[in-house]
């Protein structure tokens, strides 16, 4: 048996609820929804008349002064009392981080794809969700209470964060009500007092693990056993009914009742779609983090696999890119670590038995044949203990950070950083090693794929 010591951590976390409201309460979430909308747009067009004027827009802070101001004596705004004032407060910091984020996405020191400026929201057309940040937030059996809101029901027990609450080892920070197809729900940021494992109930386990689009996981540990994931493929398994909703959609008359009964279904058969698809991901990486130490992946450059238009149903059908967030922070709440292989490492065309690297590896070859030492061997578990060894060579740096991600001005270059060595509970990156350093067992050339256990 292998005593863990433990520590008490101080971690942000969300509590998602899916709220059962009555009429009454559902025509509060709507008239919210709309204010925090009507805000947003409000604050885009001042702060767009005054860059027009001066050059400069207004920040969160001084879009609150200036409504506060204007809702008071303008009379078209009398409705705004209805709802709650957090909504609006809200809907100006989230402009202005919006603002903020265009402008450093411009300059290269925001990291991902370019941001454009911020654009008017339309009912229909765009998320309707709303924030609290003060007032009652609560919430007990299966019910919460919001502000103004008074108390909704759930469709599910909130008791796991109401005991955290009334424990004190947590606190509720914001509420975010939104809609999802016709379910609405309640998202809770709270701070939890998290207890965290020093090290792994299984130290020295390791396993690698490589995605696909046949399988959703293939994993081979350092036991020698091997694992895949088929994954639901909901999008798949649900196309024939997708290509059904939307031709029914499309041919209903626009601004009609049954146009939008049209649309609530095939909102729902989306969000049914994405649900299971996010189940499958959750208990898989949820298995993986619980009982290895070091889980090994690819650093999959998923935008450019999307872009492929062969590939991006299949890829998007499997969410490559949750994969890697949810092991990041599940391996770290047990005490494991997530080393991430190069993004050029050649998991898929290096043997695992001997280290020959081939020049090319179609995607239609799903055997991989060594024609140095005769390996024959599945293509998704050789790259899967190509992974696996990578941990165990000890070619692992942290990322290095602090430059902008793109090219600056002439003259002057990002700031460069050393790498680090990777540490529990952080995500590292390995670097790329030519071959694999341990040998693959000989069982590995008859095995053939079994279940999560």
């Amino acid at each position: 048996m292998v005593l863990v010591t433990v520590r008490g951590v101080m971690v942000t976390q969300a509590y998602r609820f899916a709220l059962d409201p009555t009429p009454g309460q559902e025509r509060a979430l709507w008239s919210h929804a709309g204010a925090a909308r009507f805000a947003w747009n409000w604050g885009l067009a001042a702060c767009r008349d005054r860059y027009d004027a001066e050059g400069k827009w207004w920040s969160g802070v001084e879009l609150h002064r200036l409504w506060n101001q204007v809702k008071k004596t303008d009379p078209g705004l009398g409705w705004w009392g209805e709802n709650s004032k957090c909504v609006y407060q809200e809907a100006f910091r989230d402009l202005d981080r919006a603002l903020r984020d265009f402008v450093r996405s411009r300059k290269g020191v925001r990291r991902g794809r370019r941001l454009g400026f911020p654009r008017f929201k339309r009912r229909g057309r765009c998320r309707d969700s709303f924030r609290f940040c003060t007032g009652v937030m609560r919430c007990g059996g299966r019910t919460v209470t919001l502000p103004r809101l008074g108390t909704i029901a759930t469709h599910e027990s909130t008791r796991k964060l109401a005991r955290r609450v009334e424990n004190g080892t947590a606190r509720i920070l914001s509420a975010t009500v939104s809609r999802t197809a016709h379910r609405w729900h309640v998202s809770f940021t709270v701070q939890v007092n998290r207890t965290i494992a020093e090290g792994h109930v299984r130290p020295g386990s390791a396993v690698g693990v490589d995605l696909g689009v046949k399988t959703l996981l293939t994993a081979v540990d350092d036991q020698g056993r091997v694992i895949e994931v088929a994954g639901p493929k909901a999008l798949r398994a649900g196309l024939r009914k997708l290509r059904r909703l939307g031709k029914a959609h499309s041919r209903k008359q626009r601004g009609s009742a049954n146009r939008a009964k049209a649309a609530g279904r095939l909102a729902r058969h989306h969000a049914h779609v994405a649900d299971m698809r996010a189940d499958a991901l959750h208990k898989a990486t949820t298995h993986l983090a619980a009982r290895y130490e070091t889980v090994v992946v690819e650093d999959l450059n998923v935008t450019g696999m999307i872009a492929n238009r062969r590939l991006a149903r299949a890829v998007a059908d499997q969410g490559f890119g949750a994969v890697r967030r949810m092991l990041e922070y599940k391996t770290g709440w047990n005490g494991g670590r997530l080393v991430v292989a190069d993004r050029w490492f050649p998991s898929s065309k290096t043997c695992s038995g001997c280290g020959a690297r081939k020049p090319s590896l179609s995607l239609s070859e799903r055997t991989f044949r060594c024609e140095a030492c005769g390996l024959v061997l599945g293509r998704d578990v050789n790259a899967a203990i190509n992974l696996r060894d990578l941990a165990a060579s000890g070619a692992e740096r942290l990322n290095a950070c602090g430059g902008d991600v793109r090219p600056g001005p002439a003259g002057r270059p990002p700031a460069k950083q050393e790498p680090g060595t990777a540490q529990a509970g952080k995500t590292g990156t390995a670097a790329a090693q030519a071959t694999a350093t341990q040998r693959a067992d000989a069982a590995f050339a008859h095995t053939s794929g079994n279940g999560v256990q």
